[in-house]
């Protein structure tokens, strides 16, 4: 088996074509261009965690409504927030 070092993950999106793409980064190598920009910290909860389809759907809700934040295109096709109910299309615009 292959050994990689300790990855940090790179997502962005891209307006030609519209797409997200996602790159794993030697944590090292990323490291000092993170080093004091703004940290948003995702908790699981108190002593341990599972990565489950729960957890899974609040990781990705909460990466794409940041990144709508900055982007007010995807803001405008995001039907998604945090809590557990969903957004129609009307509500959204």
């Amino acid at each position: 088996m292959t050994k990689h070092p300790p990855y940090s993950v790179v997502l962005t999106y891209t307006d030609d074509p519209q797409q997200l793409t996602i790159q794993p980064v030697d944590s090292a190598i990323l490291a000092p261009l993170v080093a004091g920009k703004t940290a948003l910290p995702f908790f699981w909860g108190e002593d341990e965690f599972w990565f489950d389809d729960e957890v899974a759907r609040q990781f990705g809700v909460a990466l794409l409504n940041l990144i709508a934040a900055g982007r007010p295109e995807v803001k405008k096709n995001a039907l998604i927030l945090l809590s557990t109910r969903s957004r129609s299309r009307q509500e959204a615009e």
